[in-house]
């Protein structure tokens, strides 16, 4: 994605987010390379306001009317506002952006990523979401609009460098490395009684607090299958999932000679972030050197009875059509309950598993239009809160 001699101009989707946090300060490293033209985020109007204000964007977008309304009073002349998902898509589309970094987060990010890729705008892609739901039709998109898709996630960074030079028919499989969460060696009896709170303490990374939750089931990683399997074109059956508590290698890839490519360095999501923002040259990130003498690295394949999500996230890639974006779904209303203390951690299990065993597919066909999986993603979300109010009460 990089083209040097010029300042690239980019739309920071999910700006007050941490990958968002990240962007910037990366950005705030190199205003020669970079200059922000759009953002879009939640209600963090404090610190959109900071933002607004030290980079300068022409546009800016937040979810609610009322708190553009009040952003846009604090810079009367100079800024133009949005709201919803009508104003995302329109940063992600603006006049004057090169590349859209694509970090907000859930479902939420499909459509203001087809909007810039529609648009001929390059995809930094945190938001793993758009390829779960829409994985064929956004890389048919971007093939035939000429958008380079570059990956943000540190696992798909990591194999995107691996697989640099080399042919793909000689992969033998790809390797997603998980650090286990904050449960890896809980006593299973213990699962259904952990508290929102200690759902949230990761050990190793610094996230929102769905995707935090979604890494101490492993939902994460299995999303994670879904993502690579759209970006490398590598079938389900030869990517698998590793547990490496150190977090240091962040993927590997295993080749037909034997040999495996592993891309390692510190926990930090600004690597990738500026990898994927300056490829193929490597720039300044900020990340703190790996202490190599000090690496002691673990390996163990997932436990089934600990991280039984990840054989749905398999299930719904091996069914496709709107498969994927169901369990989506269902995820994204079980993690917010659980958060809520409406339901126990291992419920999310049963919520994603009865959604699935619940889902229909319209004629019994794929679907084949983003209308098709937009509709079964609010199916999904109806059929699981449903589900949620009838076993809780």
């Amino acid at each position: 994605m990089g083209r040097k001699g010029r300042i690239k101009g980019l739309a920071i989707l999910g700006s007050t987010g941490s990958i968002g946090r990240n962007t910037l300060d990366i950005v705030r490293r190199h205003p020669e390379r970079f200059r922000v033209v759009s953002l879009s985020a939640g209600n963090n109007i404090r610190l959109l306001r900071r933002q607004v204000e030290e980079f300068g964007p022409r546009f800016v977008s937040l979810i609610g009317e009322g708190a553009a309304g009040s952003l846009r009073s604090h810079f009367p002349r100079s800024l133009r506002t949005g709201f919803g998902e009508e104003g995302a898509c329109r940063a992600a589309s603006f006049e004057g952006v090169d590349a859209v970094v694509s970090a907000i987060s859930g479902a939420a990010g499909l459509m203001p990523t087809l909007s810039a890729i529609r648009a001929g705008k390059d995809i930094a892609l945190a938001n793993k979401e758009t390829l779960v739901m829409a994985g064929p039709i956004v890389m048919e998109e971007a093939r035939l609009g000429g958008v380079s898709i570059m990956p943000v996630d540190s696992e798909h960074s990591a194999i995107f460098q691996a697989l640099s030079g080399q042919r793909l028919e000689d992969v033998r499989r790809i390797i997603l490395t998980a650090s286990g969460g904050p449960f890896l060696k809980l006593p299973l009896k213990r699962l259904t009684q952990v508290s929102p709170a200690e759902a949230l303490r990761h050990p190793k990374w610094k996230m929102g607090r769905k995707i935090t939750v979604d890494s101490a089931t492993l939902v994460n990683k299995g999303l994670e299958v879904i993502e690579a399997r759209w970006l490398f074109g590598v079938p389900p059956e030869r990517i698998s999932v590793l547990i490496h508590p150190q977090s240091v290698v962040h993927s590997m890839v295993e080749f037909s000679d034997g040999s495996v490519i592993a891309q390692m360095s510190s926990p930090d999501m600004k690597g990738a972030i500026a990898y994927a923002l300056a490829c193929p040259e490597r720039i300044d990130s900020g990340m703190p050197p790996l202490k190599m003498r000090d690496l002691r690295l673990e390996f163990m394949e997932p436990d089934g009875r600990r991280f039984p999500c990840l054989s749905l996230c398999y299930r719904a890639l091996q069914s496709g059509g709107a498969a994927p974006a169901v369990l989506n779904a269902a995820d994204e209303v079980a993690v917010g309950e659980f958060l809520k203390g409406s339901i126990r951690f291992t419920d999310i299990y049963r919520v994603i598993s009865h959604v699935l065993e619940m889902h229909r597919p319209a004629g019994g066909a794929g679907a084949s239009t983003v209308e098709e999986i937009l509709s079964a993603d609010r199916w999904a979300r109806e059929e699981a809160g449903g589900y949620i109010r009838e076993f809780s009460r």
